[in-house]
């Protein structure tokens, strides 16, 4: 714990030491500012000036309206202090307030003012100011005092410094201010504590400088310091967070080989870490060392030590910690409880699941619906209705246990049984929630019932519910199976509105029912709807509305389509490179046509043979077929061409643009195959035997 600084009563109104009659004079002023290096504001030199200016504050002289009156008040404080010396209770009141108010650059000036002046119990005062705005949360102009403080070389106490140290730590999570204050300290001669250190290590850590705070911990010794249990806290905490736990759990053997004893903060921080780096045995030796010592016990360490012996399904250690609990006065939580009972649901030991509840008396809502969702997750429904039944007489039962037997119930089709429970739900005073009726559609849905899932969800909408996304997932793709696609793109303009995303795959069925309607302007409208809140198309969607197009013969429509898909990084698939590779060859694009099949190649997909008579017969009535030789060699020596035909195309194709070495070697590729060229492809070849 950061040390305080030892308080001080402040008188709250300033104290009336001016006397309003006396007559003023401008030399001795001067003389005394002489005297004391103080610099005289010329604007309140003159006496007549000086008595109007204090008049104009006659009864209300208090510290707020003397700071409240901006400049001007400062002036005149400046002024006052020449004909009295101030105490250094009266610099305080103006520097807090000045502090307070964040006048940072008057504060500085007047502290410095404050040290030449040398006031009695000046140190004691610079040590109050900065902790009173370090309590306020003003850092920076605590860092002001210390730093008026240490250029007038006043030496602070190490309790002081440390106190500022750790707010800046704990509140600025600035390392260069830690350090400033750190070497002004061993500049004053001030020689470091454990607190200091621990205050330098914990900020190294916060900046993420792990082995420079290790190395100031390694160095303690030299200095002549012990570490404390805050030392090896902040060393092993900061060690565990960074995955270095090996590292953290040699640092305990250092602790336990110097005789440190841990405190309670020791055991609160260091054992759940271990337990969440699943590292049993430096926590179980911990705790045994923390049950040793007699120190009071923290049921947030007893949680999480279980909680990590339960996900290593050591039950036995868990049970028997429990009841040692138990003898400790200690009562379980109800996570506990929950680890525990999934622990025996996960090795299908349901009944010393449903023992222990019984002998533990739980009455944790929270462990009974572990349980019940483990028999209904088993399809063991007879055992959760008795469970229900059981829960109910105990007390221990809500809204959220009986939707639970109702999901399940909903997802394995049985909607009748799950109307049953849920009019036992409203006899029992729980109204239908959202999640109540997200799981009947779906119960509807997985049957089919497309008139009564559709009533529910207009029942709904008039509710202004927000159901979960896997409901709506079933109840599109149930209304597109049954043809309602004008309800489906209803059931998803509501859920999108709600802020809830759709499946990408029930959004391609929607798209390609509505192509397939002949719809596709809808189709691209709902692409952009869709688009305008966060949800994006798949590929499939993508080669729907392209495919869809294509019979419309609407080519700059299907460029506009292959733009956005390339836009949102859509990964293209065999079935949409053809349908595009066909699109663009339709629309003779015939240099688009030979990159995107280049790009295709290279992604590893090989084309359909329609697709690739499309091609060839658009490069060869164009005399472009020679840009793709390179990709028709890829495919050869993938696969091969399917058939002759297309060998003969290709032949022929290069043949005519001049390219006759290409063509015999395709001839000879086709030749290696067993295949026979027609008639039309030897006629081309008559006469050039020396080149075959």
């Amino acid at each position: 714990m950061a040390p305080k600084l030892r308080p001080f009563s402040i008188p709250k109104r300033f104290p009336i030491w001016v006397s309003l009659n006396l007559r003023f004079s401008s030399s001795s002023c001067a003389a005394r500012a002489q005297k004391s290096n103080i610099e005289v504001d010329p604007t309140l030199s003159s006496p007549i000036e000086s008595v109007s200016a204090v008049r104009s504050l006659k009864n209300k002289l208090s510290l707020e309206n003397l700071v409240g009156h901006t400049d001007s008040s400062i002036k005149i404080f400046r002024w006052a202090s020449l004909q009295r010396n101030l105490t250094a209770d009266t610099y305080c009141q103006v520097v807090l307030k000045l502090g307070f108010c964040g006048d940072t650059r008057e504060m500085e000036e007047l502290l410095r003012e404050m040290v030449r002046s040398d006031c009695v119990g000046l140190g004691e005062k610079l040590e109050f100011l900065m902790g009173s705005l370090c309590g306020r949360g003003r850092l920076s102009e605590a860092l002001g005092v210390f730093n008026v403080a240490v250029s007038g070389v006043r030496s602070l106490s190490i309790s002081a410094c440390n106190a500022l140290l750790g707010a800046i730590v704990r509140e600025m999570r600035d390392f260069d201010s830690v350090l400033f204050v750190y070497k002004e300290i061993v500049k004053m001669g001030i020689v470091p504590n454990v607190e200091t250190l621990n205050c330098l290590i914990e900020g190294l850590c916060e900046m993420g400088h792990i082995d420079y705070a290790l190395n100031q911990f390694r160095r303690m010794d030299k200095k002549g310091r012990v570490p404390n249990s805050r030392t090896f806290e902040l060393v092993m905490r900061n060690l565990c967070s960074s995955d270095r736990v090996d590292e953290a759990l040699k640092v305990l053997d250092e602790m336990s080989e110097i005789g440190c004893c841990p405190d309670r903060s020791f055991y609160g921080s260091i054992i759940p870490l271990l337990c969440r780096a699943n590292r049993l045995d430096g926590a179980i030796k911990l705790f045994r060392v923390m049950i040793a010592s007699d120190r009071s016990q923290d049921l947030s360490v007893h949680d999480n030590l279980i909680s990590c012996l339960c996900e290593n399904l050591l039950l036995d250690d868990a049970i028997n910690l429990i009841e040692e609990m138990g003898e400790a006065r200690l009562v379980p939580t109800g996570r506990m409880c929950v680890a525990v009972v999934k622990t025996y649901c996960k090795l299908c030991e349901f009944a010393k699941a449903k023992n222990f509840l019984d002998e533990m008396g739980v009455f944790e809502v929270e462990a009974y619906n572990a349980l019940l969702e483990s028999y209904c997750g088993t399809g063991r429904f007879f055992e959760a209705i008795k469970l229900l039944k059981e829960m109910e007489e105990r007390g221990a039962i809500g809204r959220f246990s009986l939707n639970i037997l109702i999901r399940r119930l909903c997802e394995e089709g049985e909607i009748r049984t799950a109307q049953e429970v849920v009019c036992r739900m409203i006899v029992s005073s729980y109204a239908p929630d959202a999640a109540t009726y997200s799981s009947l559609i779906i119960g509807h849905s997985k049957n089919g019932s497309s008139n009564d899932a559709l009533n529910l969800f207009q029942r709904v909408c008039g509710e202004n519910c927000v159901l979960d996304s896997e409901s709506y997932h079933e109840l599109i793709e149930m209304l597109c199976s049954t043809k309602k696609i004008l309800e489906a793109v209803e059931v998803f303009r509501y859920m999108s509105n709600k802020g809830c995303s759709l499946h990408g795959s029930s959004f391609s069925l929607l798209v390609r029912e509505i192509c397939q309607m002949g719809r596709v302007d809808e189709a691209i409208r709902l692409r952009a709807f869709a688009f305008s809140i966060g949800t994006l198309c798949n590929t499939a969607a993508y080669a729907d509305m392209i495919s869809g197009l294509c019979g419309l013969n609407k080519a700059r429509d299907v460029a506009v389509i292959f733009s956005q898909m390339l836009v949102e990084g859509c990964t293209l698939d065999v079935e949409t490179y053809c349908i595009l590779v066909r699109a663009l060859c339709v629309y003779n694009r015939v240099r688009e046509s030979a990159i995107l099949f280049d790009r295709m190649i290279g992604d590893g997909f090989i084309p359909d043979s329609d697709t690739l008579e499309v091609l060839l017969s658009c490069m060869v009535g164009c005399s472009r077929l020679h840009t793709i030789m390179h990709s028709l060699e890829k495919i050869i020596d993938q696969e091969g061409l399917p058939h002759s035909m297309i060998y003969n195309m290709i032949i022929n194709g290069l043949w005519k643009e001049g390219h006759k070495q290409e063509a015999s070697k395709f001839l000879d590729r086709m030749l290696g195959k067993g295949l026979v060229p027609d008639v039309a492809t030897l006629g081309l070849l008559v006469g050039t035997v020396e080149v075959l």
